[in-house]
């Protein structure tokens, strides 16, 4: 998985995990309680840190995809920095549609017709996207899929596949855990 080395990989995950991880008492989106969280606001606003992380997603993004849809909030820093190191458009979708201007729920080009990548940043239920998915099929996309940064593997992937989206994740909880206990001294 990824374009480079297995050891760049792990190296990578090891920063994600050390400038991410948290640990306390945590409510997440999904309403669920967590006692470990991932800040992703400290990878999608660090350029280089993302930069790197776009790039090793490259090799998520399926053939076929002819836009990418980045999921507001933090789905858009994520898919800025992919189309960048792809090629491929981006559409920014909303949680609600505005209502003032365009009043689209998702902007940038007509996603009718198209052959559309969800972009999610961290991933826990998969709500989130199953949303987003569900709104853009209305609005005439095809759901290739979906990629993100960090799939907490709770449950997410496993919901998004009985609405038919195979989700790809960068890294899994598991494996960024694993990076932070061998970049940890004494271990």
């Amino acid at each position: 998985m990824g374009s480079w080395s297995a050891e760049h990989r792990r190296v990578l995950a090891g920063e994600v995990f050390a400038r991410c991880y948290l640990v306390g008492d945590f409510t997440l989106r999904s309403g669920r309680s967590a006692s470990r969280y991932f800040d992703k606001y400290q990878f999608e606003s660090d350029p280089e840190l993302l930069k790197s992380l776009a790039a090793e997603m490259v090799a998520l993004v399926p053939d076929e995809t002819e836009l990418l849809a980045g999921l507001e909030l933090g789905g858009i820093p994520v898919v800025t920095a992919l189309s960048a190191a792809t090629g491929i458009p981006a559409v920014f979708v909303r949680k609600v549609a505005k209502t003032y201007g365009t009043a689209r729920l998702a902007e940038g080009p007509p996603v009718e017709g198209r052959r559309v990548l969800i972009v999610e940043d961290v991933v826990t239920s998969g709500g989130q996207i199953r949303l987003s998915a569900s709104d853009l099929r209305e609005l005439g996309a095809v759901i290739v899929g979906a990629v993100c940064v960090i799939d907490r593997e709770e449950g997410g992937s496993e919901i998004l596949a009985e609405d038919g989206i195979v989700l790809s994740s960068l890294f899994g909880g598991a494996e960024l855990e694993a990076a932070g206990a061998d970049a940890r001294p004494g271990t």
